[in-house]
């Protein structure tokens, strides 16, 4: 049997209820997990989820590290881990210095912070056990602090053609580690209008071509045409002739969109890459979030 994908989820508001319903119907058809992002209060929604599912993995995708304490994260991801019988990942990041600047915060270095906050979060007391601990990673140097204070780690839109590459640096037992978590973040569309399908997965990255930790990285991966060409856009302050600077060949090595069979081969082929766990973040080229998720789920009906 084909391996099935995990899936990306949202709880959106008014829909609260709704998105449980689809986490159940998820776990019933045999996927192997749900991860939530970072838009909207993905802990309470793994922990909803938690109560009101039985076998499936949940977790964070990512949680980033700067919007809480650290005392009341230990608190509450110890919660999850033991309501779901250790069924729960926490997803940790940095996040990006747009996001963390609508909030007011003040992000330090990415290194040196996410290893502080892991030390302070194992010695928080009396929280109880800690889940596994999954560091987002998009450079070499993260992907490797991830091996040596984590149990796992996420891309989110990374270049399928550089993953062996980037997962190079982990040492060959980590990678053959089943308990080592290896995923990455997908934006999927199934449509047999391709074109359609691509528009939307452009505009689902554009956002992410404009900030510079995406860019340096897709540089990094071989498409540094595309990226200069992206940050001439920014500078003319040309932001809608960003989508037209992402290539069909970089579209193709980041996301997933055509018909179900041609969808199907893409998730076998991240898995042939080394992603242990692709993680499936359903669009629509015609509606909206639930609308997405019925074009995915019939792929494998």
């Amino acid at each position: 049997m084909t391996a099935l994908p995990a899936m990306s989820l949202v709880a959106v508001p008014g829909r609260r209820k709704q998105t449980i319903e689809l986490a159940q119907a998820i776990e019933a058809r045999g996927f192997p997990g749900i991860y939530c992002p970072s838009m909207s209060d993905g802990l309470a929604l793994c922990q909803a989820m938690a109560m009101a599912t039985n076998e499936i993995r949940l977790g964070t995708s990512i949680t980033p590290i700067y919007t809480r304490h650290v005392n009341e994260f230990a608190q509450t991801v110890s919660f999850i881990h033991e309501i779901s019988d250790g069924r729960f990942d926490f997803g940790i990041g940095v996040s990006h210095s747009p996001a963390m600047d609508r909030l007011g915060i003040k992000a330090g270095k990415p290194l040196s912070d996410m290893r502080q906050f892991v030390e302070e979060l194992r010695a928080v007391p009396r929280a109880g056990e800690l889940p596994r601990l999954v560091l987002a990673t998009l450079r070499k140097k993260m992907i490797k602090l991830s091996e040596e204070i984590g149990g796992g780690m996420v891309f989110a839109n990374g270049a399928r053609s550089h993953m062996a590459d980037s997962l190079a640096v982990l040492d060959d037992a980590t990678r053959a580690n089943d308990d080592f978590f290896i995923g990455n973040m997908i934006p999927t569309v199934v449509s047999s209008d391709l074109e359609a399908a691509k528009a939307r997965n452009r505009k689902t990255l554009t956002s992410y071509a404009m900030l510079p930790n995406y860019r340096n990285y897709w540089k990094e991966a071989g498409y540094v045409e595309e990226m200069e060409a992206v940050e001439s856009a920014m500078r003319d302050q040309d932001f809608d002739r960003i989508p037209d600077c992402l290539s069909d060949q970089w579209l193709a090595d980041t996301t997933l969109f055509g018909t179900a069979s041609e969808v199907r081969e893409g998730i076998e082929a991240w898995f042939d890459a080394g992603i242990k766990t692709p993680i499936i973040v359903p669009s629509s080229a015609s509606g909206g979030q639930m609308q997405a998720f019925q074009e995915f789920l019939a792929i494998y009906e």
